[in-house]
């Protein structure tokens, strides 16, 4: 029972790190998320500043390079978290030490909350790009989204080095496709293509326009955390590996956002409908041919599988949180390769039935995605605020500083995005995340609770002997019998045999006990009668009646010699265990008799 309140640390085995990520292997398993936030981020920016016709659209690029200084101090501050907790936790762990564990609630469900909304999202995403390139498969966009979850799920079940290696040639394809666009789109002087201007009902650029603008285009941030999260998951020196590709994801995000902004502006793009404005911009920089198409496919694989940012972020998460007792212990066990199987299967089950519910359509989800993970950056900025403040190491001013900053640009940002989205969806988001706190603290007082009953933290007395019974429910003389009553006789100071019968059964119930006379296995039998034909009921109130304290019920079951052969049993064996457990205090032993044809002992 006492691994049901400290879940034991699995013991890391020499040959743990071959299952365990490098530099580029972390930034193909753990951003692909933020990677293909390209695709989005600048489109949900332009779809803003386009209100305000040309001179919105100017704003762009100053927006964008707002977006890059945010993604810079998270990035540097996701840094600083690395290092202060390298047990992985992001946002979690920093809350949870600095701000209290109200505080590090709040970020985990935050955090659990933008993850399912990732995979869902980044599915829908890719699924929406294929069915545009190929319309005759729209009616099946559900059964797709399925497919392509259960497809990455399965090789996260093997284990997330599986996943990293089976993602790095998508993303480097990405990130080369995405490079060519931006050094063919800056080295031509007119677009390859022009696009289709469409005219909108204008309105003036003015503060709220561009907040809002800021703020939709921040969902290019979301999956800067992950590899935070997700520290214990690289090799060894996993905190330096986990700053590099935190880095590396920074500077690669950065230029990619940047180099697309520019590439709107110089060739004027404004959203179009059914075209996303990453195909108008790859359209002007290179053309109708074959890298169109190459850009496009790259997109569409890295949207699918940048789900898999959540597979090895959220499993970490949630062991963590249930280490500290705020979700079921079955999250915190760990299978070979480091595959937290519950976890995993808790994210697939909820984002299927996100897609479910959504329809497979990527637009009812997009609202929601954001609102989540910026109420976790801002409590884990705040957090490092105090960290600084607590501990003062070498340049703690400008580290503090920064991050204060940090939190309060993406304070800023939480609010705008929750007011613009809340009618959108955001309400949804805005409702769950408490039921998660609430459901988390729910489980932590459970678990206190029991704590105290078995009074954790405290030295018991010495164990002494109690004199005790064993009962052994019997119903025929077989070799079954003489099998329980010799496991009775090693187990206790007393053994009774109880025989359950009905009255009517009378002459029946007469010659059991002159077999039993005749047998004389020098065990007690105490023959019970229940007009109802019950066989938990009599037992527990006999059981009950007994001066013993400490009673043991021993119950006999036969294991087939094959799996078919189980449903020639009766299951009394599995319906009085279930009955004894729920209504008393009684021990249960379940002995299983092997049946086959060599075996002449009991399991």
């Amino acid at each position: 029972m006492s691994a049901l309140l400290t879940p034991a640390r699995p013991q890391e085995p020499n040959t743990g790190d071959r299952h365990r990520l490098t530099v580029t292997g972390g930034l193909a398993a753990l951003s692909l998320d933020a990677m293909a936030s390209v695709a989005y981020g600048p489109e949900a920016i332009v779809l803003v500043l386009a209100l305000a016709g040309g001179a919105g659209l100017g704003f762009t690029l100053p927006v964008t390079l707002a977006i890059a200084a945010l993604l810079g101090v998270l990035t540097l501050s996701y840094r600083q978290v690395v290092a202060a907790f390298p047990e992985g936790g992001g946002a979690y762990g920093v809350a949870k030490t600095y701000l209290g564990r109200q505080a590090g609630l709040v970020a985990g469900a935050s955090l659990i909350v933008d993850y399912v909304l990732n995979v869902a999202v980044s599915v829908a995403a890719g699924v929406a790009a294929l069915t545009s390139a190929f319309p005759e498969i729209l009616p099946y966009t559900v059964w797709l989204c399925l497919a392509v979850l259960a497809v990455i799920t399965m090789i996260n079940l093997r284990g997330i080095t599986h996943s990293a290696r089976a993602f790095i040639a998508p993303a480097a394809l990405y990130v080369g496709a995405i490079t060519l666009v931006i050094v063919v789109g800056l080295i031509r002087n007119e677009p390859a293509v022009y696009a289709e201007h469409t005219p909108h009902a204008l309105q003036t650029v003015g503060v709220l326009l561009l907040l809002k603008a800021f703020a939709n285009g921040c969902a290019s941030l979301t999956g800067v955390e992950a590899i935070a999260n997700a520290v214990p998951s690289f090799k060894k020196p996993r905190v330096k590996r986990a700053q590099r590709a935190e880095m590396a994801l920074g500077v690669l995000l950065a230029v990619m956002l940047i180099g697309i902004a520019i590439l709107i502006e110089k060739f004027e793009i404004t959203p179009a409908e059914g075209v996303t404005v990453l195909s108008q911009v790859t359209q002007a920089s290179l053309g109708d041919g074959p890298l169109f198409y190459l850009v496009q496919f790259s997109t569409v694989a890295l949207l699918a599988l940048a789900a898999n940012t959540s597979f090895g972020g959220l499993p970490v998460l949630t062991q963590l949180l249930a280490r500290d007792n705020n979700l079921p212990h079955l999250f915190a066990l760990r299978a070979d390769r480091h595959v937290h199987r519950y976890g995993i299967a808790f994210l697939t089950i909820t984002s299927a039935l996100l897609l479910i519910l959504a329809r497979g359509e990527m637009n009812l989800l997009v609202p929601l995605f954001a609102i989540g993970v910026f109420v976790g950056f801002t409590i884990s900025q705040a957090g490092m605020v105090r960290h600084w403040l607590g501990d003062r190491p070498a340049g703690w001013r400008w580290r503090a500083a920064l991050n204060g900053f940090g939190a309060l640009l993406t304070f800023v940002a939480a609010i705008v995005v929750t007011i613009s989205k809340f009618t959108e969806g955001g309400w949804l988001i805005v409702v769950t995340m408490p039921l998660v706190v609430a459901t988390m603290q729910w489980v932590n007082r459970s678990y206190a609770r029991i704590g105290e009953r078995l009074e954790l933290g405290k030295t018991p007395v010495p164990p002494r002997p109690r004199r005790s019974l064993v009962v052994v429910p019997v119903h025929a003389i077989t070799r079954l019998t003489c099998e329980a009553l010799a496991a009775a006789l090693s187990l206790g100071d007393r053994v009774v045999a109880v025989n359950i019968t009905h009255p009517e059964d009378e002459s029946e119930a007469r010659r059991f006990v002159e077999d039993w006379e005749r047998w004389h296995p020098g065990v007690e039998l105490v023959q019970l009668f229940d007009a109802h034909r019950r066989l938990d009921t009599p037992l527990i109130e006999y059981i009950k009646s007994v001066p013993e304290r400490r009673v043991f019920v021993l119950i006999t079951e036969i294991e087939p010699e094959h799996a078919w052969q189980r449903v020639l049993q009766n299951q009394r064996g599995a319906v009085l265990a279930r009955a004894l457990r729920r209504r008393s205090d009684a021990v249960v032993c379940r002995m299983r008799f092997r049946v086959t044809a060599t075996a002449h002992h009991h399991g």
